[in-house]
Formats: C-alpha cells, sequence, structure tokens
C-alpha cells in the first residue's frame, strides 16, 4: 500500500482513535501519545493483516491504554489533592458529535472521575459500549475476550459507575446568559446573590495537583461555596480575561491561562430557575497545556500542527 494511502486511512479515524484514549485515560496529552504510538505501529504493521483499518486501529489503542492505565493508577494514588480529568473543548469536535444529552454525559468530568473507580478492562468495555456503540461480539474481539466475558464486564462496570445525577438540560445557547450572572454576583462579591445561585448541596472540586495553591478537599453546602468563591475569585483572577467556552460538554470559564472553571447546572426546586449544582476547577498549569493551545489554535486536530 502506498504511504499516502496508508496516512489517509489512518487520518480518516484519528478522531475516534483520540476519543477513545482520552475517555480511557481522561489526559489529553497522554491520549495524543497514545495514538501517536499507534501511528508507529500502524506504519510497521504488515498490512496484508490488515481486513478493516478501522478495527486494528482501535484495538491498537484500547491495548496501548490498558498499558497506560496500569502505571497512571500507581500515580493517581500518589497525587496531591483531588484528580480531574484534563479539559478539552468540545465544541469544535474534538471528542466528536455531542448532540445529545447521553454524549456529553459520556465526556463529562463528572462521568470520567467515575471511571477511575473501574478496572483498567472495565472501563475499556463500557467505554467502548456507551460512548461508541460497540456491540459485545465487536468488544469482545477488540480486547480478544469472549462475549459473555463482555457482557460480565459490562454489567459490573454499569453497577460500579453510579450515573451522575441528571442536571438541568439548558440549550447551549442559554450556557452564556446563566454563567454571566453567575459570575457578576462572585465578582461583586455578592454573598447574598451568589447563595440564591447555588443548589443547597454545591459541590466545589479544585485540582491543582500540589504544583498551584488550591483547595486539597471538596467545598460543599450553598454558604461555604458562596464565601470560598467570593475570596477566591477576587484573589486569584483579577485582572485576567476571562472567555466563554464549552469544556468537556459543559459550559465553563476560562481564566487568561490560568484556570479552567466548568459548571454544572440542575433545575431548581418545583422546576425553577437553573442553578449551580457543581463546579470543578482545573488550575494544575500540566493539565491546561491541551486546552490553552485549542484555544490559540481552533480546528486543529489533536496532535497535528500545534
Amino acid at each position: 500500500m502506498p504511504a499516502s494511502a496508508s496516512a489517509a486511512d489512518f487520518e480518516e479515524h484519528r478522531g475516534r482513535m483520540f476519543g477513545i484514549a482520552y475517555r480511557m485515560l481522561g489526559s489529553a496529552h497522554e491520549a495524543e501519545d497514545t495514538v501517536q504510538d499507534a501511528y508507529l505501529r500502524w506504519s510497521a504493521a504488515d498490512r496484508g493483516d490488515v481486513e478493516h483499518p478501522g478495527a486494528w486501529l482501535a484495538k491498537t489503542v484500547t491495548r496501548l491504554c490498558l498499558t497506560r492505565l496500569t502505571s497512571a493508577r500507581a500515580r493517581r494514588e500518589e497525587y496531591v489533592g483531588p484528580w480531574l480529568p484534563e479539559p478539552v473543548l468540545t465544541s469544535d469536535g474534538t471528542l466528536g458529535p455531542l448532540d445529545s444529552a447521553e454524549r456529553r454525559d459520556s465526556v463529562s468530568m463528572a462521568l470520567l472521575v467515575l471511571l477511575e473507580q473501574l478496572t483498567p478492562m472495565e472501563r475499556a468495555v463500557y467505554v467502548l459500549r456507551e460512548a461508541f456503540a460497540y456491540g459485545h461480539g465487536e468488544i469482545a474481539e477488540l480486547l480478544d475476550l469472549t462475549e459473555a466475558n463482555c457482557r460480565q464486564l459490562y454489567r459490573r462496570a454499569a453497577q460500579r459507575v453510579a450515573a451522575p445525577r441528571p442536571r438541568f438540560r439548558a440549550d447551549p445557547s442559554r450556557w452564556q446568559g446563566l454563567v454571566e450572572t453567575f459570575m457578576a454576583a462572585a465578582r461583586d462579591g455578592d454573598v447574598a446573590r451568589l447563595e440564591s445561585l447555588l443548589s443547597a448541596d454545591v459541590r466545589y472540586v479544585a485540582d491543582g495537583g500540589g504544583v498551584v495553591n488550591a483547595a486539597r478537599r471538596p467545598i460543599v453546602g450553598r454558604d461555604k461555596v458562596a464565601r470560598f468563591l467570593r475570596g477566591a475569585l477576587g484573589k486569584y483572577t483579577a485582572g485576567l480575561p476571562v472567555a466563554h467556552a464549552e469544556v468537556n460538554g459543559m459550559p465553563a470559564l476560562v481564566f487568561g491561562g490560568a484556570a479552567v472553571l466548568v459548571v454544572e447546572f440542575e433545575e431548581g426546586p418545583d422546576g425553577g430557575d437553573a442553578l449551580v449544582g457543581g463546579m470543578r476547577a482545573v488550575v494544575n498549569p500540566r493539565k491546561l497545556e491541551f486546552v490553552l493551545r485549542q484555544l490559540s489554535h481552533p480546528g486543529r486536530l489533536p496532535g497535528q500542527g500545534w
């Protein structure tokens, strides 16, 4: 096969490979490295042994992720403070189409954190089934398992991963207005107004990785979160430009190159106005590298020509 045709086959499946790797690893830079490793194996493979390039590449990427997850578990056990996935802009299709609530949930930080509870093989089966709609027979071929074993692994994973509680399903066109109202109250230091915008059990989680000063434990409750935000936003984000973005399928704020704050809305009591039910802040500089590159180079494919 000519080199150009081989490269074209690979590029055709790059997006899906990155999507699988990111959901498996929760890390954009590791997903890029995995896709690059897959390319090296693709370049060296005997094309006579490759009947379906897409299946071959999906299997290769999944296997590489399983190997990486083994070492990642040890690193995350030593991680300082809460661990969150690396944020990824999703409005440009980097993680595939997110045209339904279910697809948005498949890349949400809430779900990716829950997937950390699974064994590597459970995670592989769950991701391939839930996010990419592979059949159990297809998954069995990709992972060299029996179909019965795949079904068992999927059932176990689904039981262990409690689905994130349903959030307010606002149309994306409303996100900016909701977030701006929230930010105005926070930056004005209006605690009473802030509290009125937060759910009673609102939860704030920050990932600084021990590199940047951040809350080492989740902050829970309307009063505590409101008072924390009044102080933190004034102290750490004053003077920074703020941009609205869609990150991991959710509305988010990007504070210069210093922080990404993902905001999760939920329906208010008795169907009232939307309230902020959760916030996840990523301030670890290493974890912001990919999303900042996305912002600097819109429209580029992961790992290409940054």
